[in-house]
């Protein structure tokens, strides 16, 4: 049976749901409306057991989930819903020992799902203009131990990407049609491109971008999240959903080649210039 150690993540769960999180530490307590927790009455407990503050009320220890993480992550901006981030995971192929480049940290939502995904072998560079924002996100990283992880550099892409030959990256901004070329350089052959953008006419301006800049392959989507009264005698759909929250757009980058764009021929000048082609 596995038990709570010193440097655990650990969430308490009270029967208001009202979520707590804390690292388990010697000598450390969580302060709460329902009273004070002290971390030696959690450290040695089997996980899923109950600890009671110092007023009696009741708290379930519970390892948090990823989903858990996210959707109490401290934040100054919106951050990318984990019903988006669940796809982008896969679509970026984010596993460990992957390297994935992020532009736009925000509070670090995604850069903290990556980072997680990756693993101790991998590693997360996440790129922003604002230096608070790139603070925060670094706090929401610590707080669940993943800072070791990832790289946070103030920076604007359009300067281009430190790094080159990388296995993923996202966008995150408002106008990533104009940072493509650098976007390209960054990434290895046949490597996976996302983005994130709210409204169409975004969508379209990166689409164009992409078929110009050496993108195939393109597919865009948004997805949506439906739950469900999880009642027996009456079970069926809660009255809102998590619906459009952005449009989410993959690309692959494709390799150049130079061809003839008119068959060869024995008459000079026969034959336009070499256009490039990609494959």
């Amino acid at each position: 049976m596995k038990l709570v150690e010193p440097g655990d993540q650990v969430l308490l769960l009270g029967n208001d749901r009202k979520p707590f999180f804390l690292r388990a530490a010697q000598g450390s307590e969580l302060q709460t409306h329902h009273g004070v927790v002290p971390h030696a009455s959690i450290l040695g407990q089997p996980w899923g057991t109950e600890v009671r503050s110092h007023m009696g009320y009741p708290f379930l220890i519970l390892p948090p989930t990823l989903h858990d993480v996210l959707l109490y992550l401290r934040r100054q901006s919106q951050i990318i819903f984990p019903k988006d981030i669940g796809y982008i995971l896969l679509r970026l192929s984010a596993g460990p020992g992957r390297t994935i480049v992020e532009a736009g940290t925000g509070s670090g939502g995604l850069t903290t799902a990556l980072a997680w995904a990756v693993g101790r072998d991998g590693h997360v560079i996440s790129y922003d203009r604002r230096e608070d924002m790139q603070l925060l996100a670094r706090q929401n990283l610590e707080r669940v131990g993943l800072e070791a992880q990832v790289s946070l550099k103030h920076k604007d892409v359009s300067a281009g990407f430190d790094e080159t030959d990388v296995d993923a990256l996202f966008l995150d901004l408002p106008d990533p049609h104009l940072v493509l070329p650098q976007v390209r350089a960054a990434l290895r052959n046949g490597a996976p491109l996302g983005a994130i953008l709210p409204t169409a006419n975004q969508v379209s301006d990166l689409v164009e971008a992409l078929e110009r800049t050496g993108f195939g392959f393109i597919e865009a989507c948004e997805i949506m999240l439906r739950f469900y009264k999880v009642v027996p005698a009456r079970f069926r759909p809660v009255d809102r959903m998590v619906a459009h929250t952005g449009y989410l757009v993959f690309a692959r980058a494709l390799m150049p080649r130079a061809i003839p764009s008119a068959p060869l021929t024995d008459e000079p000048g026969a034959a336009d210039d070499d256009a490039l082609e990609y494959i």
